[in-house]
């Protein structure tokens, strides 16, 4: 007994001289060696400001001096949740106009998709597509003159220095024109939609610097870029009200009206050049100035956080969320690629909660720049949000699914119209669940189950009743819809997805496809979820969930792997199946082992896509999603080989940025995806033995993490 005691006694010294060994993670050190250093110009590095409701993008100046200069880079945005616009609709389009029938074991079933059967159809789609659109809220930048008069061009600025820095939210800019320097500091303050601007230079007093506001019209294009200067007339803007700091901007675009206030520490005026443009001009003989800018949906009327207000906003708010929540830390690896996958960690964190921690499912572009005209998809918001709670911030994750129940009577309308019961979730979608059409999107079926997943990290994280009656009616709503498309065939004994069905994978071909991989085994997990949550409430078991989980059709599998579809016997040999998103392994990755899961099967469907799959043809998630396959399989070297492949789509550009090619200059969903990643391959899974599964134990790395939650 006395050696047992002595045995516990030395194994519990073992444990603290490890802990203390190990020591706390460092995390403000750890976040600030990944400060952003730019010293030259570089259009595909802007830098920005936000809070999750609202992000400013910014050039080498701090402000959006040089829009067009910056136009097909990361372009100088300022959007907000809230800033919508739409155009009116004079031909009163309706998406009736957009549908199309697909047969569907004897029905024919409605989809709204990009409708070109007439030039009326053609016209409804563009207009369903492009309306509503989320608004460049307003362009700032400076006005900088030489001594001769003439303006300052990107290549006269010398001397340029910039940094973020991502524990405070700081961005300071550093530069001179002429030989005479000018500091710039940037901050977004954390609760309101408004920047603050600290500005010093001897350019003040000579009337060389002073700041301006423009305001753009919307694009009727795929993209924003917060620089149509066209259209004057179709929209009005004006200073409405005016004291010698402090200004209103009103701006109307049809049945839209925001409005902008300015106050300044100096007394400045305003001058009109032209339409929409507005150039404040400071009256000063001092060397700094410090202004706020405000941009709100109704009337400002109160006087707005200055700087030093602002400033303390954002570093309390940051350092509140570095403390808090997850933390990887690599320092001491020798692998090459640790410092960089470290880097590409901490500033995703800080891009994703300025870009898509609000109370809506972001656009894949944040709040930066649009994409597909500023709409969210609901397939992407898994990784846009997911990792939030791996990270142990669920309540980020959380905020947006309040949206849900919002736009569930949208959500309702479409499974009724198709004849199926409870809802189907949009794919390409706006602020009111509205459906926007589209020929890939309306077919697409994996976005349906993400509400359980959300819903289940949310109790995990809470694990009490309130978190169940809370999600517990979406839940079950989701799950009816899932229920009910499923087809029976009585001839075959099985429960078939599709036909009328493109797989995550969108290479596929909706009225000649059926039960794809991935979304067999989401079915199953998210009806299985389903009826747990009806167990935890004390509920009976639904009998029509558990009827298609006990005859749901198999993985379909040829040659010893797994097909993309059922459909497909050409999975593999077909080129075009080659590419997009090899979504055969989110069978294992994004979703736990199965009953449906053969894991022999699935490690040779693993090998045969890594060794021949068209990788240049992929997009930003996919390489996390490969790395999760590769974490639950057991192969950590080939989960990190996933996550740094050398392929455009895995690039990720000074600011941390996800570039895909020339129209999709910055993707979040690759952000999302590698933290999520990042948190499976340390924290593990559920029913996962082995520490760090997704770490290579070849002795070149040194990992320690706190806070994170494991992936179920």
């Amino acid at each position: 007994m006395k050696n047992l005691k002595l045995f516990f006694i030395c194994i519990y010294a073992l444990l603290v001289q490890h802990t203390f060994a190990q020591g706390k993670i460092d995390r403000k050190a750890l976040v600030q060696r990944h400060t952003v250093v730019l010293s030259k110009i570089d259009t595909l590095a802007s830098l920005s400001v936000g809070n999750g409701d609202f992000a400013f993008t910014t050039d080498i100046t701090g402000l959006q001096t040089f829009p067009d200069f910056y136009a097909k880079g990361i372009s100088l945005g300022t959007q907000s949740v809230w800033g919508w616009h739409r155009y009116p609709n004079t031909e009163n389009y309706q998406i009736e106009e957009t549908f199309k029938e697909i047969n569907s074991h004897g029905r024919k079933i409605p989809y709204a998709v990009q409708a070109s059967n007439s030039e009326r159809a053609k016209a409804a789609n563009n207009f369903l597509r492009q309306n509503p659109h989320r608004l460049q809220l307003g362009n700032l930048g400076f006005e900088l003159f030489k001594k001769d008069g003439s303006s300052v061009k990107p290549k006269d600025l010398t001397n340029i220095h910039q940094t973020l820095n991502v524990y405070t939210g700081e961005i300071t800019s550093q530069f001179a024109v002429e030989g005479i320097p000018v500091k710039v500091i940037t901050v977004a303050h954390q609760q309101k939609d408004l920047i603050s601007v600290k500005v010093q230079s001897e350019l003040l007093k000579t009337g060389q610097l002073k700041y301006r506001l423009r305001l753009p019209y919307p694009t009727n294009q795929f993209t924003d870029e917060g620089n149509n200067w066209k259209n004057a007339d179709k929209h009005q803007s004006s200073l409405i009200l005016s004291t010698d700091k402090s200004f209103v901007f009103n701006h109307q675009l049809d049945d839209t009206e925001y409005f902008i206030k300015v106050e300044s520490s100096q007394a400045s005026n305003v001058l009109q050049s032209e339409a929409h443009y507005f150039v404040v001009s400071p009256d000063t003989k001092e060397n700094t100035l410090e202004f706020s800018v405000l941009f709100s949906e109704k009337l400002p009327k109160e006087t707005i956080p200055n700087f030093t207000t602002t400033l303390l906003s954002t570093k309390t708010a940051w350092r509140t969320f570095w403390s808090t929540g997850g933390v990887v830390d690599f320092a001491g690896s020798t692998d090459p690629r640790a410092k960089e996958l470290e880097r590409r960690i901490i500033l995703s964190q800080y891009l994703t909660k300025i870009q898509c921690a609000n109370n809506e499912p972001p656009q894949e572009t944040g709040l930066t720049y649009n994409s597909w005209f500023g709409k969210p998809h609901l397939e992407m918001h898994w990784w846009h949000g997911v990792h939030f709670a791996l990270w142990n911030r669920t309540d980020l994750l959380e905020k947006s699914m309040a949206w849900y129940k919002k736009v569930e009577p949208e959500a309702r309308i479409i499974a009724e119209r198709q004849g199926f019961e409870g809802v189907r979730w949009q794919k390409m979608t706006d602020p009111d669940g509205k459906e926007a059409p589209s020929s890939v999107g309306a077919y697409l079926l994996w976005q349906q189950p993400h509400f359980i997943t959300f819903a289940e990290l949310a109790y995990r994280k809470h694990l009490d009743k309130a978190t169940l009656e809370k999600y517990k009616d979406l839940v079950f709503k989701t799950a009816d819809f899932m229920a009910s498309y499923a087809y029976f065939d009585a001839e075959k004994g099985r429960y078939i997805l599709g036909k009328g069905v493109i797989p995550a994978q969108e290479r596929f071909k909706p009225e000649e496809t059926f039960n794809p991989t991935y979304e067999l085994a989401y079915w199953q997990w998210a009806l299985t979820t389903a009826q747990t949550w009806r167990e935890r409430l004390g509920l009976k078991r639904n009998a029509k969930y558990d009827d298609v989980l006990k005859k749901l059709s198999p993985l379909p599998v040829q040659d010893g792997v797994y097909l993309a579809t059922e459909s497909a016997k050409d999975s593999y040999t077909n080129p075009v199946f080659l590419t997009d998103h090899p979504s055969v392994l989110c069978t294992l990755g994004m979703l736990p082992a199965s009953t449906m899961l053969n894991m022999t099967t699935m490690q040779s469907t693993f090998d045969k896509v890594w060794k021949i799959w068209h990788w240049d043809d992929t997009w930003g998630w996919d390489f996390p999603m490969v790395a999760m396959t590769a974490t639950r399989l057991g192969q950590p070297e080939k989960a990190v080989d996933a996550l740094m492949m050398d392929i455009r789509t895995n690039t990720y550009l000074p600011n941390g940025h996800n570039y895909q090619d020339a129209r999709l200059r910055l993707y979040l969903p690759g952000n999302g995806g590698l933290l999520s990643a990042v948190a499976m391959m340390c924290a593990g899974y559920d029913g996962c033995k082995t520490v760090n599964p997704g770490i290579p134990k070849n002795g070149k790395w040194k990992v320690r993490w706190e806070g994170l939650k494991k992936m179920y």
